[in-house]
């Protein structure tokens, strides 16, 4: 007799094996004996994708997003060609950069953590991948964000006759990055 093999959850309820996408939907614990089960094969996640490289390195982007901002603005803070409006406007502006990577966080937590979600390893990667691009899209969006302001401080400092206060304040000639 052929039979279709299925992927199959199995859950231990007392004395009953109740499984889930299978031929039989109850099975007493006595008739289980010498049969073939899978052990909850949609929701364990391998090792290979929990500890990907990518994974690791999309955490430290949004790290890496969070120093650039809190380095960044506090300088600016000291920044008189700022002033408290726009202060605040460019914190909303990496406040906003900042919780849209963290959001790509929680989708990377529930890729990479056994959940409902049945999945394979290849289309766990592939998210993967695609949420390491976006962050990394964000980081390089960080960096643009605080180029652009510091030119602006820059430009207004270059009208009062102050540049030279503002390319110190911002890093010597080696330290520059924007």
């Amino acid at each position: 007799m052929n039979r279709l093999i299925l992927l199959v959850e199995s859950r231990i309820r007392g004395d009953v094996y109740v499984r889930f996408g299978g031929e039989l939907p109850k099975t007493h614990r006595s008739n289980t004996a010498g049969r073939w089960m899978l052990s909850l094969p949609l929701k364990s996640v391998h090792d290979l994708v929990k500890g990907a490289r990518k994974v690791q390195q999309t955490i430290l982007l949004v790290g890496d997003i969070s120093d650039i901002y809190v380095t960044n603005f506090n300088t600016m803070t000291g920044d008189p060609n700022f002033t408290v409006e726009e202060l605040s406007a460019i914190a909303f502006g990496y406040n906003r950069l900042l919780k849209e990577s963290s959001d790509l966080l929680l989708d990377l937590k529930e890729v990479t953590t056994a959940t409902g979600l049945s999945m394979t390893d290849k289309e766990r990667l592939d998210i993967i991948n695609r949420i390491y691009g976006e962050v990394l899209e964000y980081k390089n969006l960080t960096w643009y964000y605080t180029r652009k302001n510091i030119g602006v401080s820059y430009l207004r400092s270059k009208e009062k006759g102050d540049a030279a206060r503002v390319l110190s304040l911002y890093g010597t000639h080696e330290q520059r990055y924007w």
